[in-house]
């Protein structure tokens, strides 16, 4: 199969497709594998590196939709991009299409078949390739949020970890997943204290087992998420419906009674966001401010650590594209469940029930479209 990486044209995305290793072992497989020039400079993964490992490097993205079967992205194809693509050609990237009508309707049109990472599962039900870069931004999140907490960027001046004879930081995260697990990790390291909510009491048993009780898990009964809100310093946006856009837990209302200068991160951004008053930011310009509230809402947060995050995306997404190249789409699909979940869009039809829902599309089974 030809196989092509483009390079990623969102605002400071410097993430690749493809690592060289990774290239290595499609090559190896019997697949010619196209990389646009300086596609990895973001990574440190230089042409020279990639033609060493077998692939063609080309001048342009042109050259690569115009000639790949199979197009390997990290982020939602930005609107020059949709223009290139084509009916029979297969995009796997991260999509997020449920809170996004536009590239939804962009993508239709294309007659592309396009395979989202998020919504990939396997047997266990858990989303494979969208776990890495939930650990990543969870991390993130964190860090990002004790900078928007001091004071030139708008924040109280509270430092998360306190210091010897005062109070920690209050870290409030919605939602004890992947993305809430991680952020409670770096949020307990600095010394804040923490707070997570979630709505599964087996989650919560595992998060409380795992602390050993060094952060509080609660059930979120209706009304404590108001209650708490305005206590907290940082809150953590990290709630998941897979596939689905995320609900608006956290109202205007809400923010209104939050403290002066406190900062709300919503990881769950790319899904629409879980704050009423989210909209996406991006690295360049990465926050706002309503109520006097911070709010972090950038939609791509792995990017700022590309090496780290392209890595760890290649480690859970090579085995798919390997078996994409090998066995084509209809094959792979029957032979794979989880991996059937994450056709979102082909041959002008939506697959996926939240977003046919979303938009109120009519849902086409994936037998039918392909």
């Amino acid at each position: 199969m030809i196989i092509g990486v483009p390079k990623e044209i969102k605002n400071h995305e410097y993430r690749v497709g493809l690592t060289v290793e990774a290239v290595s072992r499609l090559v190896s497989e019997g697949n010619q594998v196209l990389v646009e020039q300086g596609a990895g400079t973001g990574v440190s993964a230089f042409d020279d590196e990639y033609r060493a490992a077998g692939a063609t490097v080309c001048d342009s993205s042109d050259e690569i939709f115009l000639r790949a079967e199979l197009i390997v992205k990290v982020k939602e194809p930005q609107m020059e991009e949709c223009k290139k693509l084509r009916k029979g050609q297969i995009l796997f990237t991260y999509l997020h299409l449920a809170a996004d009508r536009d590239l939804t309707e962009r993508l239709i049109k294309t007659g592309v078949t396009a395979i989202a990472y998020e919504t990939v599962t396997n047997s266990a039900g858990q989303l494979p390739l969208l776990y890495p870069m939930s650990e990543g931004a969870g991390k993130l999140a964190v860090q990002a949020g004790a900078e928007c907490l001091e004071k030139p960027a708008g924040g109280r001046g509270v430092l998360l970890g306190g210091v010897s004879g005062v109070a920690p930081g209050l870290v409030l995260i919605i939602g004890g997943g992947v993305v809430g697990d991680n952020s409670a990790i770096v949020a307990r390291g600095m010394g804040a204290n923490v707070t997570i909510l979630d709505t599964s009491l087996d989650r919560l048993r595992y998060l409380t087992d795992k602390y050993n009780g060094s952060i509080t898990c609660l059930y979120a009964a209706p009304g404590l998420l108001q209650k708490l809100i305005v206590q907290a310093d940082l809150v953590i946006g990290a709630v998941l419906v897979p596939g689905a856009s995320a609900p608006k837990l956290i109202t205007r209302q809400m923010v209104s009674g939050m403290k002066p200068g406190s900062v709300i991160v919503d990881v769950a951004i790319d899904q629409g966001g879980c704050c009423e008053g989210s909209r996406p930011t991006t690295h360049e310009s990465p926050t706002f401010i309503v109520n006097d509230v911070v709010h972090y809402c950038v939609a791509n947060m792995p990017g700022a650590v590309p090496e780290t995050s392209t890595l760890a995306l290649n480690n859970a997404t090579l085995p798919y594209i390997s078996e994409l190249a090998k066995r084509g789409v209809r094959q792979s699909f029957l032979n794979d469940k989880g991996f059937r979940d994450g056709l979102n869009v082909s041959n002008g039809h939506i697959t996926n029930t939240a977003v046919a829902a979303k938009f109120g599309y009519d849902i086409a089974q994936w037998e039918d479209v392909l």
